[in-house]
């Protein structure tokens, strides 16, 4: 008995201590792996919680692809002696991959100049990156990828997906700039040319009877046959007055000059009335005389190389005092000499002026003449006829005509240039800008329209080079409306703009945000095109207008099937039914 029980206490005790020795064993274990844990080089997974993009989704500015990424690292996460490099990647078309720039951040026992982040409380940062933009970027995906290292060993840290594609809308200028207004060098023609006619007759000292022998010199003769053309050419000259203008010259005393201009202007008079009723004229005739010509003066001096010149000059602005002045002239003994005889006789005078027009062929006459004989025509003439016609293949004859009459002016090249960038044949209106440019290398007109063509192609730097060699071009408001949307400066866009209807216009509203505008114009653009119907499509989207943005995308669609491709990928338009 006694053995039996001593035997059974002597299993208990055995189980008690197998038992105890057995948690003892697994308090030691859970103390290694709580260890361990805490020791581990592993730094774990971030998630897209850990980062906020701006913007989200990214939006292309000026062929680039900007992107502001705020960042967390949680408490406990960066080890004291972690280095972790953290890479922006845009990833599109399938394996293509553009990478942003690094930043760097570094646990706190790390000697580096890189953000230190605290293990214990964890740490925030900011850090930009750009991506050049191409048109695949539309549907991408932008991915955070990690370099870590704790110590020397290199550690897995999953890549994590922060961003989900790109608005391209901005970089629709290429495609709005295909239906600007190319800068047409304009003609000078004006069918009404004002004109003038003058004639000098000159006189004697202290006299006033008029001299056959000026009565006969040759632009008076000149003078009286043009009054007798104009008077027997009433179709195409047409005379508005007659001017005479009667002198004496400063020096002698004011009433003898003003007598003798006076005695001048009616004897000149008389004999322009006489030369009217000769040829049976009857023209208004304006006179008046000015007894003391100073001004007249002043400027033959100017003009003279006379001896002591400058000193003359002097007391011309220093004395206003007539008499005065010529006493101090007078006192220059050999100066004045030389004025007596080379600049005073030819203040003793009367001009006689005729104003007069020159009328033009009508716009019949040109387009008639241009049927008949083009090589009639003036340059401006035909230039005009261009524009006398909405007819593009029309315009483009005559321009061709006029470059085949008058081969060495630039204007029609450039205006060739113009009808071929309107129906998207670039290569042709680069080469007939070109041209333009051979024939007269300033011909403004011609290096705007070369801007536009590049930035048609996208090259903003190629356009804003050949744009500053044209300040004064026709038209060169709207091609400088067209580069500053491509820059993004969309309020000075918007100014260049000014009342100009155009898909390009339209953008820039919209780029800034004037919705009720951008409307306006969209709706009054002439010669609305597929991009014209895509924009509204956008810009109802952006109001939340979906059904109507769904109707102009398929208008536009309908007129270019290549948008539907651009438009599944467009996340401006993610919610409108395609």
């Amino acid at each position: 008995m006694w053995f039996f029980i001593y035997t059974f206490a002597a299993e208990i005790r055995i189980l008690y201590n197998y038992t105890k020795m057995r948690k003892q064993s697994l308090l030691i274990a859970a103390a290694s792996a709580l260890l361990l844990t805490s020791c581990s080089s592993k730094l774990g997974e971030l998630t897209a919680d850990n980062f906020n993009v701006v913007p989200n989704p990214l939006e292309a500015e000026v062929g680039q692809v900007p992107a502001t990424i705020n960042g967390t690292f949680p408490e406990k996460y960066m080890k004291k002696k972690a280095v972790v490099t953290v890479t922006p990647e845009l990833r599109y078309a399938d394996g293509k991959v553009a990478r942003g720039t690094s930043a760097t951040f570094q646990g706190e026992k790390v000697k580096g100049n890189d953000q230190t982040i605290s293990y214990k409380v964890g740490g925030n940062y900011t850090m930009k990156s750009n991506f050049a933009y191409v048109p695949d970027m539309l549907k991408s995906e932008l991915y955070l990828t990690f370099d870590a290292k704790v110590g020397k060993k290199s550690v897995e840290v999953p890549a994590v997906k922060v961003a989900n594609g790109v608005i391209a809308t901005s970089m629709l200028y290429t495609e709005t700039a295909e239906n600007a207004q190319a800068c047409i060098a304009p003609d000078a023609f004006q069918r009404i040319t004002a004109q003038k006619q003058d004639a000098n007759i000159k006189f004697l000292i202290q006299q006033a009877n008029l001299r056959r022998s000026e009565l006969k010199n040759n632009s008076v003769k000149e003078f009286v046959e043009l009054l007798k053309r104009i008077n027997d050419d009433k179709k195409n000259l047409n005379l508005n007055n007659i001017e005479i203008s009667a002198y004496a010259s400063p020096d002698g005393g004011f009433e003898l000059n003003e007598k003798l201009a006076s005695n001048r202007q009616k004897n000149t008079e008389k004999y322009l009335q006489k030369e009217l009723k000769k040829i049976k004229m009857e023209s208004p005739v304006d006179a008046k005389y000015t007894a003391q010509d100073w001004e007249g003066f002043q400027e033959l001096v100017k003009a003279s190389n006379i001896q002591d010149k400058d000193v003359i000059l002097r007391v011309l602005s220093m004395y206003k005092d007539p008499e005065e002045r010529e006493q101090q002239i007078k006192n220059m003994s050999a100066g004045f000499k030389e004025l007596a005889e080379g600049v005073l006789p030819e203040l003793r005078r009367a001009r006689l002026t005729i104003n007069y027009e020159v009328v033009g062929r009508s716009n019949e006459e040109i387009k008639e003449q241009y049927n008949a004989d083009a090589k009639v025509l003036t340059v401006e003439e035909l230039l005009y006829a261009a524009t006398l016609t909405d007819n593009a293949t029309e315009k483009e004859g005559i321009y061709k005509t006029t470059t085949q009459v008058y081969p060495n002016d630039a204007r029609a090249y450039n205006n060739l240039a113009t009808l071929e960038f309107a129906k998207g044949n670039y290569s042709a209106a680069k080469n007939y800008a070109q041209k333009a440019l051979s024939v007269n290398a300033k011909c403004q007109e011609a290096n705007a329209n070369l801007g536009l063509i590049a930035l048609q192609a996208g090259d903003v730097k190629a356009a804003e080079a050949l744009i500053a060699k044209a300040p004064e071009a026709n038209g060169i408001s709207e091609i400088l409306g067209n580069l500053n949307l491509a820059k993004g400066n969309y309020a000075q866009a918007i100014s260049n703009f000014a009342n100009t209807n155009s898909n390009s216009a339209a953008l820039a509203q919209i780029m800034s945000k004037n919705y009720s505008a951008a409307a306006q114009v969209l709706n009054n653009v002439k010669n609305a095109n597929a991009m014209t119907e895509y924009l509204k499509a956008v810009l109802n989207a952006r109001q939340g207008n979906n059904s109507a943005a769904a109707t102009a995308l398929k208008n536009a669609i309908a007129k270019d099937p290549s948008l539907a491709k651009y438009a599944a990928n467009d996340l401006e338009l993610s919610n409108v039914s395609k």
